[in-house]
């Protein structure tokens, strides 16, 4: 057993009743809490995901960021996969972006991990302008000049924070990010993802975004999911 008693940390232990997510997420608002940490439900057989239902329901719905650990993983951390996706038009996906790589970097820093950051780009509607008769060289042109643009987004975020004394490893890959974020997290050995879960207004019961689903239900390691700027929780006091 773990002791939990140290003389710089105050324990507080509440024992509620009711559904797991709610009663954490209402503990969340009533304390201004600034982290869950959870561990992961592991299903088991033929459908089998890391992520079970509570810590889903957490990662769409609470208010602060939640720490999903994997069960099995009791050494340090030695390699942190930041993915970001950069814009050219939405502040407050960059503000998430910028908050993700900080605090990957922080992470890096205590654990004396390797960092990594990853964003996946596609060309929009790639499929359709096929089928609409541009010939193939204009297609290719097409993707060099949004791949040289996505590259230059890419940089200028990692211009905003200081990682001089971290080098970390970048990725920028073509692709659907829901399958090659989680094929790069198991190529390169990683320990712990850190990526925002988007928010999508107006589909009640659903607040994470398509991409970010799809990735946990494929990745084999711990995650670390936080909300964009001024997220507000469906779940409610009463």
């Amino acid at each position: 057993m773990i002791s939990l008693h140290h003389d710089d940390i105050d324990v507080v232990i509440n024992v509620v009743e009711g559904i797991s997510f709610l009663e954490i997420i209402r503990q969340v608002l009533r304390e201004q809490h600034d982290l869950v940490i959870t561990t992961a439900e592991e299903k088991k057989g033929i459908r089998a995901r890391l992520f079970g239902t509570t810590s889903m329901h957490l990662m769409r719905k609470c208010p602060c960021p939640v720490w999903v650990v994997k069960r099995v993983q009791t050494r340090p951390y030695a390699r942190i996969l930041a993915a970001v996706d950069p814009s050219a038009h939405d502040p407050k996906r960059d503000s998430l972006n910028r908050l993700i790589l900080q605090l990957a970097g922080s992470m890096a820093r205590r654990e004396a991990a390797e960092l990594h950051v990853v964003h996946v780009w596609y060309l929009f509607g790639e499929r359709y302008v096929r089928s609409g008769g541009m010939t193939e060289e204009e297609v290719q042109e097409a993707r060099a000049q949004e791949k040289m643009q996505r590259k230059q987004r890419f940089d200028t975020l990692l211009s905003r924070v200081d990682f001089t004394d971290l080098q970390p490893r970048l990725h920028l890959i073509e692709g659907d990010p829901d399958e090659r974020i989680p094929e790069l997290a198991a190529a390169q050995g990683i320990d712990l993802l850190v990526m925002g879960s988007v928010c999508r207004t107006g589909i009640a019961g659903f607040l994470i975004g398509n991409t970010a689903e799809e990735v946990l239900n494929q990745v084999d390691c711990s995650v670390l999911t936080l909300k964009p700027e001024g997220f507000v929780t469906p779940v409610t006091l009463e």
